[in-house]
């Protein structure tokens, strides 16, 4: 999406005023991708954690993306919060699945 924007839509992000909003989006898709990524490498990803950090990645940064492109469709806005504390409640829960699993061992 980073280099989506770039090179294709920077010109309308840099015009509506949203180039920042957009790379947050990236940052903050990225960042899960990534975790995903690496929870996924050896170990099982608890259920809880994936759906929450799959459906607040959806909805915060797609909410982003969406605003950055339409800046005037402010229905979007409440999505960005949720999916926020969606992907605060995966980190919980990987946190207490890991600690779940050291104080079984």
């Amino acid at each position: 999406m980073g280099a989506f924007a770039a090179h294709a839509l920077k010109p309308l992000l840099l015009r509506n005023g949203t180039w920042d909003v957009w790379q947050t989006a990236v940052f903050y898709q990225f960042v899960h991708a990534l975790a995903m990524l690496a929870m996924g490498q050896g170990t099982t990803l608890r259920k809880p954690t994936l759906f929450c950090w799959c459906l607040g990645t959806v909805m915060f940064s797609g909410s982003l993306y969406f605003l950055a492109l339409f800046p005037s469709q402010h229905w979007a806005g409440p999505a960005t919060p949720v999916g926020g504390m969606l992907l605060i409640v995966g980190w919980g829960c990987l946190l207490w699945d890991l600690r779940h699993r050291k104080q079984k061992s």
